[in-house]
């Protein structure tokens, strides 16, 4: 009888040692409490989203799928400039003026033509006056953009001098994306923890024959900040920094006129939960909500991840790591800030509207 047990197992034994990794999706067997929070405990301020075109009837379903999940407010970043900025603005706002704030982006048109410098300035102020309450900088700023002689520009290129001069003298923030995360500057190896998002997506990988070095992107934007101190910046992702949040405080420590979000970086903090709960209290006035990508059924990771203590649970990019989450369990006050007080005290024309009260004295006027 155990001959015929195991002649009959052999089979799936053999097909169970052909699964590939990018199969292998074990489902825990861990019992512990969860708290699914599908709204959030406060009313939040999205710094990080991006949306297309929109008609009416779009935005009123954004408003919609925003009410379900409490945000009050979302920051479109891919508001582009010229006439595509004045037609978001007026698309997002028509019907909704204290429900969207629209970022504006750089015309790297002509980018070696006399004159440049003062053209694209004079453009952004242009959008400022057209509705714009910030400014977004993609990530081919400093990895892919290059001059009409195909070099690189750099992150801290003085040829943006004058618009990072504009965005200080209208005192409206830069929500700045430089670089990837670390791993994907670094061989595809055995010991590289985001190998299975460079498998899955070998598009992400940043080999030096085609980029610059990681530290090299970093070194850029920091001098960046540091020779704009009257310019508010907003490090998107954490600066990438998230698995290394003392650098991050250092960072934070050296320029104060430096904030930073936690969009598509949620799994970072997840896996550090006492680390990253001390350093958001620490850090409470320099660190701001935001997501990313606009899936609202997501959001109830974030959510779940700053308002709980529950332990062992997904998070939604598998592939970006291959480890469970923990909540940080975030104080009130602390939420607070990061859900809205940070947001409105330095993006210039936001509504206080439905905001608790202490969100007016808050506010950037």
């Amino acid at each position: 009888m155990k001959r015929i047990l195991i002649f009959l197992a052999a089979p799936l034994l053999a097909a169970a040692q052909t699964m590939s990794i990018e199969e292998y999706k074990p489902k825990s067997t861990l019992v512990v409490p969860e708290h699914i929070v599908t709204k959030a405990k406060y009313p939040f301020i999205d710094v990080h989203n991006h949306q297309g075109r929109l008609d009416r009837a779009k935005v009123q379903q954004l408003v919609k799928d925003m009410d379900r999940i409490n945000m009050r407010i979302m920051v479109n970043l891919s508001g582009g400039y010229g006439e595509r900025l004045k037609e978001t603005v007026r698309a997002m706002k028509a019907e909704y003026p204290n429900r969207f704030a629209v970022f504006a982006n750089i015309d790297f048109n002509g980018i070696d033509e006399p004159g440049y410098a003062d053209r694209a300035a004079a453009q952004l102020e242009q959008d400022i006056k057209n509705g714009a309450q910030g400014l977004k900088i993609f990530k081919n700023f400093g990895m892919d953009l290059k001059d009409s002689h195909g070099k690189r520009v750099p992150v801290d290129d003085p040829r943006f001098d004058k618009v990072f001069e504009v965005c200080a003298k209208y005192k409206i923030p830069v929500l700045i994306h430089t670089a990837e995360p670390k791993p994907l500057f670094e061989p595809m190896t055995k010991e590289n923890e985001r190998w299975l998002e460079l498998k899955l997506y070998p598009r992400r990988a940043r080999p030096p024959e085609l980029y610059p070095r990681w530290e090299e992107l970093m070194a850029e934007q920091h001098r960046l900040f540091a020779r704009h101190p009257k310019t508010i910046f907003i490090n998107a992702h954490l600066g990438w920094l998230g698995g290394n949040l003392a650098e991050l405080g250092k960072l934070l420590d050296r320029l104060p006129n430096v904030y930073t979000e936690v969009g598509a970086v949620v799994e970072e903090l997840g896996r550090q939960p006492r680390t990253a709960r001390a350093w958001f209290i620490q850090y409470q006035d320099r660190v701001l909500f935001g997501k990313d990508t606009w899936r609202p059924d997501e959001y109830k990771t974030y959510f779940r991840t700053f308002e709980t203590a529950d332990e062992y649970f997904d998070h939604d990019r598998p592939h970006h790591g291959l480890w469970k989450m923990y909540g940080l369990d975030l104080p009130d006050e602390v939420l607070r800030k990061f859900y809205y007080k940070n947001a409105l005290k330095i993006i210039p024309g936001l509504s206080t509207e439905d905001f608790p009260a202490d969100a007016r004295a808050s506010a950037k006027r």
